[in-house]
C-alpha cells in the first residue's frame, strides 16, 4: 500500500527492494514503506476505542 495515496497493488513491488506506486509515482525503497505501513497500523489500533 502506498502510504502517500493509498493504492494497492503488486505491481507496486517490481522486485523485493523496491517500491513505485503505480498510482501516483511514490518511489521509495520497499522496507521503509513497510515500516510506515506497520508504524501507521499500530497508530490506529492504540487510538481505537474498546468495544
Amino acid at each position: 500500500t502506498c502510504p502517500e495515496c493509498g493504492h494497492a497493488s503488486k505491481e507496486n513491488r517490481p522486485d523485493q527492494a523496491t517500491f513505485r506506486c503505480v498510482g501516483c509515482g511514490h518511489q521509495a525503497h520497499a522496507d521503509t514503506v513497510g515500516a510506515i505501513n506497520v508504524l501507521r497500523a499500530g497508530l490506529v489500533r492504540r487510538d481505537a476505542n474498546p468495544a
